[in-house]
């Protein structure tokens, strides 16, 4: 079944690599497995991206050294440009489209350079105002996830993208939460569709809950683009393996979605559908006789019922037979004649 508008899931393998070329071609293995759409990793210089002093946050301290810096902590997760052109290679021959989020200006350029025709906007960018007029003057298409934003700051930034380069068109607004784990009762689904509704977009989800169950219901609420970050053990060492799927998890969340995909494929007409149809004499129920009746003898509320099959006269009919005499004689249990 060809399904209208297919939802682009990403299987986001960020910095699960660990700095290994080898573990990196792994999870190109298992996305491309899961039937995901896209393999993500993510492109950055950690000289680039966060001083000497920064401090990590809370789960990072949870998963790494907690007396590592963040910059230490992520110098170790770089990939080359080697390494890029590697992965692309790879995923071409694995039949899976390579991603990477660019966290900054320079990594977009080079993401751009080797071939990438959508950029992702990580959440915590969304503030930085010459990254956003960068990205915006190729004019692709955007992913913006919003992990920590309100409804004015996605405006702010649309509207940036907008006057330096990137129509709206181009642009999906992931609703996301920047906590890892997403704590069930922070999710706030329905904000999705505030976001939607709000500043005519595309919109989807970017989840870092436990579990498939919430980019599930994304799907059926509209999501276009699903976003999930999944490992090969979340018992590894690093940041993001503990709140990320194993890859029977992942697989099982592709499938799901494509399922709610072809559910949510039908034309709304509410009808009997192909495939029921046969069950609806055996499901539904006829006016039948209860005990013998002789031809004339009236019928009663006594004498005739309601059981299956459903190929007689329907029950709707009820009221049209109590009454009526009966044209021939009747055994118990055979269908009602008129």
């Amino acid at each position: 079944m060809e399904i209208p508008h297919k939802v682009l899931i990403i299987a986001e393998a960020g910095v699960n690599h660990n700095g290994s070329i080898e573990t990196a071609k792994k999870l190109v293995d298992v996305a491309a497995k899961a039937g995901a759409d896209m393999v993500k990793f993510q492109t950055f210089s950690a000289d680039r991206l966060v001083t000497a002093s920064a401090f990590k946050a809370e789960y990072q301290n949870q998963t790494t050294d907690a007396l590592e810096s963040q910059h230490n902590m992520i110098r170790k997760l770089e990939l080359s440009r080697e390494m890029h052109e590697e992965l692309i290679a790879y995923c071409r021959m694995c039949g899976i489209e390579f991603f990477s989020t660019g966290f900054d200006t320079q990594s977009i350029d080079m993401l751009v350079e080797l071939g990438l025709e959508k950029i992702k906007i990580p959440s915590g960018e969304i503030t930085n105002l010459p990254y956003l007029r960068h990205v915006a003057q190729y004019g692709k298409s955007v992913i913006i996830s919003t992990g920590m934003a309100n409804l004015e700051e996605i405006e702010d930034t649309l509207e940036i993208l907008e006057s330096s380069g990137t129509s709206r068109e181009k642009v999906t607004i992931l609703h996301c939460n920047t906590e890892y784990p997403t704590p069930m009762s922070d999710v706030n689904l329905k904000a999705m569709l505030s976001i939607r509704d709000a500043l005519g977009v595309q919109v989807g989800y970017s989840d870092h809950t436990m579990g498939i169950e919430v980019p599930i219901a994304a799907v059926a609420l509209g999501a276009t683009v699903i976003e999930k970050h999944f490992t090969l053990d979340r018992n590894l060492p690093g940041p993001d393996h503990r709140a990320s799927l194993e890859p029977d998890e992942l697989k099982a969340m592709v499938k799901a979605i494509r399922n709610i995909e072809i559910a949510l494929s039908g034309n709304g007409i509410k009808r009997p559908s192909s495939s029921e149809t046969k069950n609806i004499d055996i499901a539904r129920k006829s006016l039948v006789s209860l005990c013998p009746i002789r031809a004339g003898e009236t019928f009663t509320e006594e004498n005739i019922g309601v059981k299956r099959p459903g190929s007689g006269i329907s029950p709707m009919r009820w009221d049209e037979f109590i009454g009526r005499k009966a044209i021939r004689d009747y055994q118990t249990d055979e269908l009602i004649e008129g």
